[in-house]
């Protein structure tokens, strides 16, 4: 009897280890297959990853296949916006203004209180809007889209022989990178450089890369003046190239600056480290498109909403407020004229980064409610910037602002060049306690927009 149940168990234990073997050998096979997708695909990965690095990181192709892109990008940030721009300011400003004006009319509103709030706040704010906000929707998505992509490591590693060479860190073209998005932010950033000295180096040269609040007025000026020169049909094209072209002018003028100063001020030895690419990934283009809008537009938008009004309400007071018979804007803007004009600029263009030192969002508006207030323009009244598309802007600023070709040029320069706004200065002195630094930081992007600004008048004048 214990003989047949012994070979009953035996039996049963028969049965049961080819089960357990072929559920065993199922694991093992669906174990494999994962194990060998994942690594085909890895593979195609890492092929597609080489064949793109051929070209984005290398010696002869990097540079040219980075200028291409981004001028892509901006063609198509200048293209695009054009259209919904003349919508929201013909939204805003034809339709809006008149509205308010009638309403605070019929409100009782004394003139003071009405030019204030709706031809100096509301107008000022209007204006930003209805120009920066297509841009920063079509420009911000993109560059993130490269971003997201695993574009813009290469352009740091791009980067990394010349940081290397100017005595700052490599990591400093990481920092400049976020810089393009916000000065402030750039600043920040380099807490990822361990080194005091090459952090200086990379703090105090942040500025040159073009962030949010430059980019509407390099946009616009390009596309009123540059772009003009060039053959119907070709102007986009070269207004974009003309964009990018002072954005790869600020990476240049970053390194030579770093050399300047790892040469002088801060001298010393370049530090080494690794930087790793990461594969190249498909963008998640919806998701980025909201992150960007929500992370990037809107918050730059309201930043420069917050400051465009009270811009707004200073420029049309001191274009009403008369002392001795002139506003206070003609006697700022005529002591302030020799010198702009002798570096190829204007006196309004002086007062205006004046009050725009708290955002250069606002840059482009003052200049423009300045020019037509001054010149007593019928296109302006008491303050007030009227509804104007790009033709009129133009002849606006060549017949009442005296604007040249030159004027045009050295703007773009001192946009890109000029001190940083105020609240890139706090943000330095945060980061590095000094006075002394937060000084240099800002005043010799200063000195050296003058300077530039300078030569290039009188080089212009000499061959004009």
């Amino acid at each position: 009897m214990s003989d047949l149940l012994t070979l009953a168990e035996q039996q049963r234990a028969g049965l049961q280890r080819p089960l357990r073997d072929q559920v065993a050998e199922a694991i093992f096979g669906e174990a494999t297959t994962i194990s060998d997708r994942a690594l085909r695909n890895r593979g195609r990965t890492l092929a597609l990853t080489q064949r793109l690095d051929d070209i984005f990181t290398s010696r002869i192709w990097g540079f040219p296949a980075m200028a291409l892109l981004f001028a892509l990008v901006f063609w198509i940030t200048i293209v695009g916006s054009n259209v919904p721009s003349a919508m929201l300011g013909e939204l805003l400003v034809g339709k809006g203004h008149p509205w308010l004006r009638d309403l605070a009319t019929s409100a009782g509103f004394p003139w003071w209180l009405s030019g204030l709030l709706i031809d100096g706040m509301y107008l000022a704010t209007a204006w930003v809007i209805s120009v920066m906000l297509p841009p920063m929707a079509i420009f911000f998505p993109l560059f993130t889209l490269l971003e997201d992509f695993g574009y813009l490591p290469r352009v740091a590693f791009n980067l990394d022989r010349a940081f290397k060479w100017s005595g700052g860190h490599g990591k400093q073209a990481l920092t400049m990178m976020m810089g393009f998005g916000c000065n402030a932010a750039g600043v920040t950033s380099t807490r990822i450089i361990d080194s005091p000295r090459e952090r200086l180096i990379a703090i105090i040269t942040n500025n040159f890369a073009i962030c949010n609040g430059r980019w509407p007025t390099l946009i616009l000026v390009s596309s009123l003046f540059v772009a003009t020169m060039a053959p119907t049909g070709t102007q986009s094209i070269v207004a974009a190239l003309t964009v990018g072209g002072v954005a790869v002018l600020g990476i240049i003028t970053t390194i030579l600056v770093s050399k300047l100063l790892s040469g002088t001020l801060l001298k010393g030895e370049a530090s080494n480290f690794t930087l790793e690419l990461p594969p190249y990934r498909p963008p998640r283009i919806m998701q980025t498109i909201a992150t960007s809008m929500i992370d990037r537009t809107l918050k730059v938008l309201w930043r420069a909403i917050v400051m465009a009004a009270p811009a707004g309400l200073v420029i049309w007071t001191i274009s009403n407020a008369s002392v001795g018979g002139q506003t206070l804007a003609a006697w700022m803007v005529n002591g302030l004229d020799p010198i702009g004009l002798f570096v190829g600029l204007n006196g309004v263009i002086l007062v205006a980064y004046i009050v725009a030192i708290p955002a250069n969002e606002i840059v482009i508006p003052s200049i423009l409610m300045l020019t037509l207030n001054l010149a007593k323009s019928g296109l302006a009244q008491q303050g007030v910037m009227l509804e104007l598309d790009d033709q009129q802007v133009r002849d606006a600023l060549v017949t009442h602002g005296g604007w040249t070709m030159l004027t045009a040029v050295n703007l773009l320069l001192f946009s890109l060049l000029h001190n940083p706004c105020s609240t890139t200065i706090m943000t330095i002195y945060k980061e590095t306690r000094s006075v002394k630094w937060t000084a240099v930081a800002t005043f010799l992007p200063l000195l050296l927009a003058f300077t530039v600004c300078t030569v290039v008048a009188v080089i212009w004048r000499s061959f004009g």
